[in-house]
């Protein structure tokens, strides 16, 4: 096969066989194959090489993006610092201005303080002279007053003396008594309405107090709430028996259990140089609400043991209301005591009689005993006699009796005939 080829150049024409042919056919294909690929390739690369770009612009736009935004919450953040920096050395700044000015108002507050204190000492130091002085003065006033009232004192007991030594031992004792209950009358309508104060003129197992005092609440129930058991006692200075207070204290105690009393007190003008006695109210430590005092406090101690036991008056009403229910109580205990023995005396009187007619009904009742076995006896021989004579027969009668044998067949013959 011969084929022609026309050269693009020159334009002339080339035959050629199929070989040729196909060997240019071959050559041609294989460079337009290599052609296009080298433009394939370069496509290919030209298409890469925009994607690059592409994509690194789009790269290098969102680092830029980023860097932008991080830029941006940096100074953001430095801003937020700085704020924060610049409050705090505000608040800083602040604070020490309010330190400065409280140790400025607290040094002032000192100064005022000291300025105060050093005021206040004058004053006191002025006060304190002014009261030393006046203190002197009251000191010397005092001693003065009490120069008048112990000479005073020493006047009224010369005249005491006197008196006492123009006295005899029961007017002593009569004036002390009398002292006070005059005293007491005294103050009685105003401290002591509802008091009971009066002479002791009950005279038990020999002895007796000098006054007893009770005192009663102010209401319907007219409860006592305190007893006080006085004695008073007094004696000559020129008494050669010179006696002394604890002398009286057994007595005194026995009396106040006698009258039913709650206290006892001595009013006493013995020992007159013991200080026991002159310090004040003297409470007896061996005896039982017992006290020894001077007349001057005889009102006083009333006074005080009364203010003492009028808070006791509730109580002493509960404790009225407990006795009674138990005096209640007790009374029907009494009664039915009683009710006991009436009844045991009649009981043992009814059971005597009971027994004794018991005795009486044994002693029947043995004696009719005894005539039922007499009875028995009686019976049993009847019995005997009737057995007796139920079995007696003529023949009987007539055995070994040929006259009433006789007597009998010829009874018998007369009755057939």
């Amino acid at each position: 096969m011969n084929s022609q080829i026309k050269c693009p150049k020159c334009g002339e024409v080339f035959q050629v066989d199929e070989s040729t042919y196909s060997s240019i056919l071959k050559q041609i294909k294989n460079d337009e194959f290599e052609k296009e690929l080298h433009d394939k390739l370069h496509s290919i690369e030209k298409e890469w090489e925009y994607k690059q770009n592409n994509k690194k612009s789009e790269y290098e736009l969102k680092i830029q993006e980023l860097e932008s935004k991080l830029k941006e919450e940096n100074l953001k953040k430095t801003n937020e610092i700085e704020k924060i920096e610049n409050d705090k050395n505000a608040k800083i700044k602040e604070l020490e201005n309010l330190r400065k000015y409280d140790l400025q108002n607290k040094e002032i507050e000192i100064q005022k303080a000291i300025e105060n204190s050093k005021a206040k000492i004058s004053e006191l130091e002025n006060q304190l002279k002014i009261s030393e002085k006046e203190s002197l003065l009251e000191k010397r006033n005092l001693e003065d007053k009490y120069k008048e009232e112990l000479k005073h004192k020493d006047e009224v007991i010369a005249q005491y003396k006197d008196f006492k030594s123009r006295m005899s031992v029961k007017l002593l004792g009569e004036s002390l008594e009398q002292h006070c209950q005059i005293e007491f009358n005294k103050v009685r309508l105003t401290a002591f309405p509802n008091a009971y104060f009066e002479k002791d003129n009950d005279v038990k197992d020999g002895t007796k107090g000098d006054f007893i005092y009770r005192d009663y609440s102010n209401d319907e129930n007219r409860i006592e709430f305190i007893s006080i058991m006085f004695e008073m006692k007094n004696e000559s200075d020129v008494s050669l028996n010179r006696h002394k207070n604890e002398d009286f204290f057994a007595k005194l105690d026995k009396d106040r259990k006698e009258k039913g009393c709650e206290y006892a007190v001595l009013v006493s003008m013995l020992e007159p140089d013991n200080e026991l006695y002159n310090s004040g109210i003297y409470q007896v430590y061996n005896y039982e609400k017992m006290y020894v005092i001077r007349p001057q406090f005889f009102i006083p101690l009333i006074t005080i043991l009364r203010n003492s036991a009028i808070k006791t008056i509730e109580d002493k009403k509960e404790l009225l209301k407990i006795k009674e229910e138990n005096l209640d109580i007790s009374k029907f205990e009494d009664q039915m005591e009683e009710f006991k023995s009436k009844f045991s005396k009649n009981f043992e009187t009814a059971s005597k009689k009971f027994q004794a007619a018991i005795k009486e009904i044994d002693n029947s009742i043995t004696k009719l005993q005894k005539v039922k076995e007499a009875l028995l006896s009686s019976e049993n021989n009847l019995k005997l006699a009737n057995d007796k004579a139920q079995d007696l027969t003529i023949r009987k009668l007539t055995y070994k009796n040929k006259t009433m044998k006789k007597m009998f067949e010829d009874l018998k013959k007369d009755k057939t005939n």
